[in-house]
């Protein structure tokens, strides 16, 4: 048995190694590509198609989200050797939008914790920052109204996406769950979780805040008071874990967008985000979205929204699958451009891939 594994342990080590050499040959690789292009040294449409091919390939035993992980940590360091950007996401430090910038981006990018969506979104506008991370939709609770309301009037495009599954938990200085008199997190993890909150703790009241971190750092003041958050807000906040995966749906899931000055080049796997209006008359809905189905276009989401210019007037937030540079998808939004009162584009970005 000792000896068994002491080879295996000597094959490791050999691979470590042979790892080692091929992370450096790629990192020079990276240094002579940020030495030959320009800008950034961020590419959206590029790191996708990494990361595509990258689970292609992937046969186990690992899984596709774990080694999804690992690359985009081995980018993050390749690109810190090219630039420094920074990406700003709402703070403070714990919050789920954290997490999905870990997750994009990679762990060795510089980061700005703001104190509001909004604060994420002039950030990027004014050039403070390169990128922002903002939340758009959760899979349980719909749409992030406020988001919306600022991808109208943003002049930021989107570059990317984001897919992080949100495990909530509730986390306390008390040590058991009778002690528990308050609750506070943000308004959209309180609703995914009610239906716990409504068997476990329906005596507590529950009190919404600007973010999960907040709600933390809230709770690690008060005595009797428990925060809904990510464990990663525990760890930082010195909280005890007292329940986890607390959330209503098991597979509950926010969708975040990347904000940047630009847009992404194709990927071959991209989505494009339109914000639209149209006329209040009969079947003006059918004929703004009749272009789409012509041209063999998936529309994949589609929400309305009080425009805020008049009563009873809405503007219509859609994503589609393809990039506007692909030929359906220009003769598509040319043909909805034709037809709406209103029609922006904000942006095309490669679809998230794991």
């Amino acid at each position: 048995m000792a000896d068994r594994l002491k080879q295996i342990r000597d094959r490791i080590d050999a691979l470590d190694e042979r790892l080692v050499e091929l992370l450096s040959a790629r990192a020079r690789q990276a240094q002579r590509i940020g030495k030959l292009k320009q800008g950034t040294a961020y590419r959206p449409e590029r790191e996708a198609q990494v990361l595509a091919r990258i689970l292609r390939m992937n046969r186990g035993p690992l899984a596709d989200g774990a080694l999804a992980r690992l690359f985009t940590e081995i980018m993050s360091a390749c690109r810190a050797l090219e630039d420094s950007m920074t990406v700003a996401y709402l703070g403070p430090p714990g919050t789920f939008s954290q997490e999905a910038v870990a997750k994009h981006f990679g762990g060795l990018t510089a980061t700005v914790a703001c104190g509001s969506i909004d604060e994420v979104f002039r950030q990027v506008e004014t050039g403070a920052v390169g990128y922002g991370v903002v939340p758009v939709e959760n899979s349980t609770e719909g749409a992030i109204g406020h988001t919306l309301d600022l991808l109208l009037a943003t002049p930021a495009k989107v570059c990317g996406e984001v897919m992080l599954p949100v495990h909530q938990c509730l986390m306390s200085r008390a040590g058991n769950l009778r002690a528990i008199r308050r609750v506070y997190s943000h308004a959209q993890s309180l609703a995914q979780c009610q239906q716990w909150l409504a068997r476990r703790l329906a005596g507590a009241k529950c009190v919404a805040v600007v973010s999960n971190a907040e709600a933390a750092r809230l709770a690690s003041r008060e005595r009797g008071a428990a925060a809904i958050g990510s464990k990663t807000a525990a760890a930082l906040y010195g909280l005890k874990v007292l329940a986890r995966s607390i959330e209503d749906e098991p597979k509950n899931t926010t969708r975040f967008l990347v904000l940047a000055a630009h847009d992404a080049a194709p990927s071959g796997n991209d989505k494009t985000s339109l914000i639209m209006s149209t006329r209040n008359v009969p079947g003006a809905m059918h004929d703004l979205l009749t272009p789409l189905a012509a041209n063999q276009v998936s529309m994949t989401r589609l929400e309305s929204r009080p425009s805020r210019t008049g009563l009873w007037e809405y503007v219509f937030y859609v994503d589609i699958e393809g990039h506007q540079q692909d030929a359906n998808v220009a003769r598509a939004l040319a043909g909805i451009k034709r037809k709406a009162s209103f029609l922006k584009n904000l942006g095309s970005y490669p679809a998230a891939v794991a």
